[in-house]
C-alpha cells in the first residue's frame, strides 16, 4: 500500500496551534527521497511541518533509505546513518529549527554475533546512533504492508535474531519494534527474555482495521488491550503513541472529502491513547508523529493539536513526560 500526500487537500483544514509554548520531542519520523511508495520528505519538509508547534528535537527512524551502493551487503545499511548524520549537521547550522537529535538505524539481527560489526559501524558513523529497528510486521491481509522473510510474523522467536538481540544488550543499544496487534505476545516473550534491552513499541502496536479485520473494531480493541496489559508487565518496554492514522488502522480519514479536524481524531481514537497511557504510565509513553506516513491523512499541526487535546486531562508533569521527557530519556537526547 502506497502513501499519497495531498497538500491542497490538507490545507482545507486549518487550526490555531493548541498550547504553542509546549516543548515537544518528536520521537518518530522518516525521510524519503527515492522510494516511490512513499511521499518525498526531506529536511525542508520537516521544517515546514514543524514551524507551528514547538518541536525542539526529533528522532529519525529507519526507512530503507540512503544505503551504501557498494561494499559488503550487511554493511550497506550503515549508509542510512551516514546520510542522516549529515542532515543533522546541516540542521545544527539552523538554530531555532527542529534538530535531529538521535538516529534509530537498522540491521538484520539474524546475523547473530556477527551483527556487532554492523552496530559498531553505525556507532562510528554517528554519535547520534542510539539503536536499531528491525520490523516484524506481517499479516495475511493484502491490504497491509507485510514484510517478507519474517517467518509469518514470528521473527522475535528466531534463534539467530535472539543471538543478535543479545548483542544490543551488551552494547547498550535500544530496539524499536513495529508489528501488528496480534503479534504483540511475541514481543512480550522477547522482552521477558532480555529485560536489560530497552524496547520501544512503535505506533501503539498497530491495531489493524482493514481487510478481514474491517467491521470488528470492538473485538480487535479487546485483543489489543489485553495483550498490551501483558506487555506492560515488562518494565523495559516503552510505547510510542501515534501511527493511528495509517491506512492499515482502517479509520479511512484519507478517503474523505476533507481531512479530519483534531476534534474528529480525538473522538475516534482517544480511547486507544488513554488506555495505553493508563496501562503503561506517562513515564513509559511518548507521543509521535510518524510523518510523513500519517501525513496521508492529516497535517502536522492538526495531528499535534489532537495529541494535545487527548492529553488534556493529565497533569502538567505527566504531559511533559508524554511530549518530551520519556523520549529524552529513552533516546538519551
Amino acid at each position: 500500500m502506497s502513501i499519497t500526500v495531498r497538500e491542497d487537500w490538507l490545507a482545507l483544514v486549518k487550526e490555531d496551534i493548541v498550547e504553542p509554548d509546549r516543548r515537544i520531542v518528536d520521537p518518530h519520523h522518516h525521510f524519503f527521497v527515492s522510494n516511490p511508495a512513499f511521499p518525498k520528505y526531506d529536511l525542508s519538509s520537516l521544517w515546514a511541518d514543524t514551524a507551528g508547534h514547538r518541536i525542539e528535537k526529533t528522532v529519525y527512524v529507519q526507512c530503507w533509505e540512503g544505503y551504501r551502493s557498494s561494499g559488503p551487503d550487511e554493511l550497506k545499511v550503515v549508509g542510512e546513518t551516514e546520510w542522516i548524520d549529515g542532515l543533522a549537521a546541516e540542521a545544527r547550522r539552523q538554530p531555532g529549527r527542529a534538530q535531529i537529535a538521535a538516529i534509530v538505524a537498522t540491521t538484520d539481527l539474524r546475523l547473530g554475533a556477527r551483527v556487532r560489526d554492523v552496530l559498531e559501524a553505525h556507532r562510528a558513523a554517528s554519535n547520534l546512533f542510539r539503536g536499531i529497528r528491525q520490523m516484524a510486521a506481517w499479516d495475511r491481509a493484502s491490504e497491509v504492508l507485510s514484510l517478507e522473510n519474517v517467518a509469518e510474523g514470528r521473527l522475535y522467536e528466531d534463534p539467530g535474531f535472539r543471538a543478535g538481540f543479545a548483542v544490543l544488550a551488551d552494547m547498550g543499544l535500544s530496539f524499536d519494534a513495529w508489528h501488528y496487534h496480534h503479534q504483540t505476545p511475541y514481543l512480550t516473550a522477547l522482552a521477558r527474555a532480555y529485560p536489560e534491552v530497552s524496547i520501544v513499541l512503535d505506533h501503539l502496536g498497530t491495531p489493524i482495521g482493514v481487510g478481514s479485520y474491517a467491521g470488528r473494531r470492538d473485538e480487535i480493541f479487546q485483543q489489543w488491550a489485553s495483550d498490551l496489559v501483558q506487555l506492560a508487565t515488562c518494565p523495559n518496554v516503552m510505547l510510542k503513541l501515534g501511527g493511528m492514522l495509517m491506512p492499515y488502522n482502517g479509520f479511512a480519514f484519507e478517503t474523505k472529502a476533507r481531512p479530519p479536524s483534531s476534534d474528529e481524531i480525538v473522538a475516534a481514537q482517544r480511547h486507544y491513547y488513554e488506555y495505553a497511557i493508563d496501562t503503561f504510565g506517562p513515564r513509559r509513553c511518548m507521543f509521535e508523529s510518524n510523518f510523513p506516513i500519517d501525513k496521508g491523512s492529516v497535517s502536522y499541526d492538526v495531528l499535534w493539536n489532537a495529541l494535545k487535546k487527548t492529553a488534556a486531562s493529565y497533569s502538567e508533569s505527566e504531559k511533559d513526560e508524554l511530549f518530551r521527557g520519556t523520549a529524552t530519556r529513552v533516546y538519551r537526547l
